[in-house]
């Protein structure tokens, strides 16, 4: 094995013009090396062929084959048919390196290595001797490199004297290093994909045996949703045979055919989408039983993202579904009850106050325009947008009622849109919001005049868009929901003030509903303290004969400042405190307060109202009916316009009986 830095460079050696490979081997044997890789020879068969063909064109040469081993640090014999057993018994296994003789140097080194005298190469110092008692006098070695540039072994030729090459025999190794590249790297990449498919036949049965231990319905489907595959439980759950699975008439033995037609234009279109669904239908379980199944489909895709299997895996949801069925059923005798029981059935009165509330409802409860309830507090304000959705199609549907004056502000976004997991401090876990749980139905926002700023936009952009984010996420959700808003104060008034947006009014009030107060509708107090006598007294288990005259003129002589809901609770107490079967109440419960305004949702006094009043329409004299613009009322009260405006319409001022022009004696009297 030679120095590598003393071998013949190829440089020194390389003729003019080197020659052909037909040249430099028979082209009929070339062909036969290659025929034998194409035809699948083992490797060692390969080797030994080309080895033989050097070794009968060149007379005298000895030839050897090593292979380097996985680490990439060690040679070993591939073929070597002509050479010494001592000196390949001595040599197999050498590591390689920059001085390790001829294949060890060229391995190392990647080039070819030239030794002519091996008795005088310092670098065959450790095999010099084993060397010249096998009768070997020079080593040429190249080495054996794949398409990619890694060494996969060496290729040498040895000499029983001492020699030169010369241009041919350069040409002849290096093709024959080229040939022996083409078997090894043909052998490694079919000892390759063999372990990859033995690996893949492994890693298959494995998951089989771990898909047939899953306790789910587990089905194979190809892209069209034909069953292909169907894991143990499922061959146990339904009775059926692997080969009964791959049937056409699969789906329609194991599903109910009232599922399979509900879903059936449905999972197709989501088949054709290529992304994960699900869906609920009912699985025959083997003895003709059908139970509730949660089934999630998940595509595996190719390269162009197209699916090429579907895996779909069931969940028996049938105790789910029946706890369901009995939660619905309740709510529905709950909801009964409620009717029977409660104002919500029938609003109590035949007053024309009451009447005509009555037939506004009528009219917009099947649509689903927004409504905003206006009017003092106690007046059933709630009562109203609970029978507004009772006779809407959102009937069967949730209603939630959120009092937006109780709920902090710091919680009020999180309590009407929700919120993700980590959010902010305690947000343990992702919990809805109301808007959610109400989708499908109506949510009543009593109080709406309470929220804050921000919220107001959040609830706009509800209102137009249809759309919610839970707190702590950017993803928009859409949502079905009817809002009905509610409220005790003057809207238009906080506009003026800046405390709520005037598009959100705009949003809301699209079909207002004003409730009269109990003031308002004095003549329905009799059949109000009837119906409330009737309701507790069946409460506590009493009756009582008739209603005490006196008691009934002070209930209708009474402002009633806290309307239906302090007559309720009054009446209620006084179920309570009384002994005998004539109904009444003490004197002292119900005291006279000076006059109540009639319009509480104006938050100034008369006094000062009057006063706006006047102040206003002398802007509007003296700026002849003009608003805005530098000589307008606006301007002249130092009040923007849109408010003024605002404040016109709330006091019910004519601005255009001011446009006539002013008279033409300044000192004359006005109408």
């Amino acid at each position: 094995m030679a120095d590598a830095r003393t071998p013949t460079s190829l440089e020194d050696q390389a003729p003019p013009k080197s020659p052909t490979l037909a040249e430099t081997l028979p082209s009929d044997a070339v062909l036969d090396a290659l025929k034998m890789i194409l035809l699948g020879a083992s490797l060692n068969e390969v080797l030994t062929s080309v080895t033989r063909l050097i070794e009968a064109h060149s007379e005298g040469t000895l030839c050897s084959i090593f292979l380097l081993d996985d680490d990439g640090l060690h040679l070993r014999y591939g073929v070597a048919p002509n050479l010494a057993e001592s000196y390949r018994t001595a040599t197999d296994g050498l590591r390689i390196g920059p001085n390790v003789g001829s294949c060890g140097a060229a391995a190392y080194l990647r080039q070819t290595i030239f030794v002519s005298d091996i008795a005088s190469d310092p670098k065959w110092a450790n095999f010099r001797d084993l060397a010249l008692q096998s009768g070997l006098c020079a080593a040429w070695s190249s080495p054996i490199m794949s398409h990619d540039g890694k060494v996969l072994g060496t290729f040498c030729m040895y000499y029983r004297e001492i020699r030169h090459p010369g241009s041919s025999e350069i040409q002849l190794i290096d093709h024959a290093s080229r040939i022996a590249g083409i078997a090894i790297e043909r052998e490694r990449s079919q000892s390759a994909l063999t372990m990859a498919f033995e690996k893949i036949k492994k890693a298959e049965a494995e998951l089989w045996q771990i898909v047939d231990t899953i306790a789910q319905l587990v089905i194979f489907l190809n892209p069209g949703g034909r069953a292909l595959h169907a894991n143990r439980f499922t061959l146990e759950y339904t009775g059926l045979s692997p080969e009964d699975v791959t049937a056409e008439d699969f789906r329609a033995r194991v599903f109910h055919p009232e599922d399979i037609e509900r879903l059936g234009e449905e999972r197709l279109k989501a088949l054709s989408r290529g992304i994960p669904f699900e869906n609920e239908q009912r699985a025959r379980r083997r003895d003709g039983h059908y139970r509730w199944f949660h089934i999630r489909y998940n595509p595996l895709l190719d390269e162009q993202g197209l699916p090429v299997r579907w895996y779909a895996a069931g969940i028996d949801i049938e105790d789910r579904k029946q706890a369901e069925e009995r939660t619905r059923n309740e709510i529905l005798a709950l909801r009964e009850q409620i009717d029977r029981d409660s104002m919500f059935e029938d609003l109590v009165g035949s007053s024309e106050a009451l009447g005509k509330v009555l037939r506004q409802l009528a009219k917009v409860a099947p649509s689903d325009s927004t409504v905003l309830i206006l009017g003092e507090t106690g007046t059933g304000k709630e009562l109203i947008a609970r029978a507004i959705h009772k006779r809407s199609k959102r009937a069967q549907q949730a209603f939630i009622g959120v009092n937006c004056a109780a709920i902090p502000p710091s919680l009020i976004a999180s309590e009407l849109f929700g919120y993700e997991k980590g959010a902010f401090t305690g947000a343990t876990q992702r919990r809805l919001g109301r808007f959610e749980s109400a989708n499908g139905g109506t949510i009543f926002l009593d109080e709406v005049g309470d929220l804050p700023a921000e919220i107001q936009i959040a609830l706009l952009r509800v209102l137009q868009e249809r759309e919610i984010e839970r707190v702590g996420s950017n993803k928009p959700i859409p949502v079905d929901v009817r809002v009905l808003g509610a409220t005790h104060r003057d809207l238009n008034a906080l506009v003026a003030e800046g405390k709520f947006r005037q598009d959100l009014l705009y949003r809301l009030n699209v079909v207002p509903i004003e409730m009269p107060s109990l003031r308002e509708r004095a003549a329905d107090i009799p059949l109000l303290v009837e119906y409330f006598i009737d309701r507790f007294g069946k409460k506590t288990g009493k009756q009582f004969r008739a209603i005490d005259k006196k008691t009934l003129k002070l209930f209708q002589a009474y402002g009633w400042p806290g309307n239906i809901r302090e007559l309720q609770n009054v009446i209620e107490r006084a179920v309570i405190l009384n002994d005998g079967d004539i109904f009444s109440v003490d004197d002292a419960w119900l005291k006279q307060g000076p006059p109540h305004v009639t319009c509480p949702t104006v938050p100034l006094g008369g006094a000062l109202l009057s006063q706006e009043k006047e102040m206003i329409e002398a802007a509007l004299a003296e700026s002849h009916g003009r608003v805005s613009g530098p000589a307008g009322a606006a301007a002249k009260l130092a009040l923007p316009a849109q408010t003024l405006d605002a404040k016109i319409k709330r006091l019910g001022i004519n601005k255009f009986r001011f446009k006539a022009p002013p008279p033409a004696d300044p000192t004359a009297e006005t109408c």
